[in-house]
């Protein structure tokens, strides 16, 4: 089987596809990079789009994702903008804690795997 790298750089590439699955890194917010944890999502969730549709996928075909929170207080905040992206009824398995990230400029990390 063939692997196919979106993004590729020196450490880490920003997906890569596998036997009909593809597999984002943790994504974070760069332009809205210390500005609210609403903000940070939805960019997040537009480079998440965006990587998949690159990788010939989309956001109907999450099978999981995995959320990290500078702050876990902020839960429902990041769930007010995902919960107006993700579709109805064909949200991914899902887990969401707090974590240390790599720097305090960000408050949300979310990475999800999808089928292609």
């Amino acid at each position: 089987m063939s692997i196919r790298r979106i993004g590729a750089g020196p450490r880490m590439s920003k997906a890569v596809v596998h036997g009909g699955t593809v597999y984002l890194a943790g994504q974070v917010a760069d332009a809205s990079k210390g500005k609210s944890v609403a903000e940070q999502t939805t960019e997040i969730l537009a480079i998440i789009d965006g990587l998949l549709k690159d990788a010939g996928s989309d956001k109907s075909k999450l099978v999981w994702c995995n959320i990290w929170l500078a702050d876990i207080s902020t839960f429902g905040e990041m769930n007010s903008v995902w919960d107006k992206w993700v579709i109805p009824g064909e949200g991914p398995a899902r887990a969401t804690v707090e974590a240390k990230l790599a720097g305090p400029e960000y408050k949300v990390e979310i990475a999800v795997v999808a089928a292609v």
